[in-house]
C-alpha cells in the first residue's frame, strides 16, 4: 500500500515545516490530489491516522481537494479538465488526448498551534 509510504512522506514535510516555523502541532492539514494520481483517499485516511499517532499531527483533521484531471486535446488544440484518463475532450468530442496535470499530491496548507 503505497498511500503509507505518502503518509510518512506528509509526516516528514510537517515535521521539517515545524521546525523551521517554529509550530509543535498541526491541527489540520489540507492536501490537493489530482484525480490521476493514483491515491486511493480511503487508505489514505487510515494511513495518515496511524502514522501520525503520537507525532505532531496526532488527532489533526485530514482535508482532500479533488484535483481534476487536466489533458491536451490534439484535435481542437486545447487544454480541458477530465474526469478520467478516457474521457473524451469536453470542448470537441475528441478522443486523442495527452494527459498533462492531476497526477499531483500537494500540501496545500496547515493549521498549526
Amino acid at each position: 500500500m503505497h498511500e503509507m509510504a505518502l503518509c510518512e512522506s506528509l509526516l516528514q514535510a510537517m515535521e521539517e515545516a515545524g521546525r523551521a516555523n517554529g509550530f509543535s502541532r498541526v491541527t489540520r492539514v489540507r492536501l490537493e490530489i489530482g484525480r490521476f494520481a493514483g491515491v486511493e483517499v480511503e487508505a489514505l485516511r487510515f494511513g495518515f491516522d496511524v502514522v501520525t499517532r503520537g507525532s505532531l499531527a496526532d488527532g489533526a483533521e485530514l482535508v482532500v481537494l479533488d484535483v481534476p484531471g487536466r489533458g491536451w486535446c490534439f484535435d481542437c488544440s486545447d487544454t480541458v479538465d477530465l474526469d478520467d484518463r478516457l474521457s473524451p475532450c469536453p470542448h470537441c468530442g475528441g478522443s486523442r488526448l495527452h494527459p498533462n496535470g492531476g497526477t499531483e499530491m500537494t500540501i496545500k496548507d496547515l493549521e498549526v498551534e
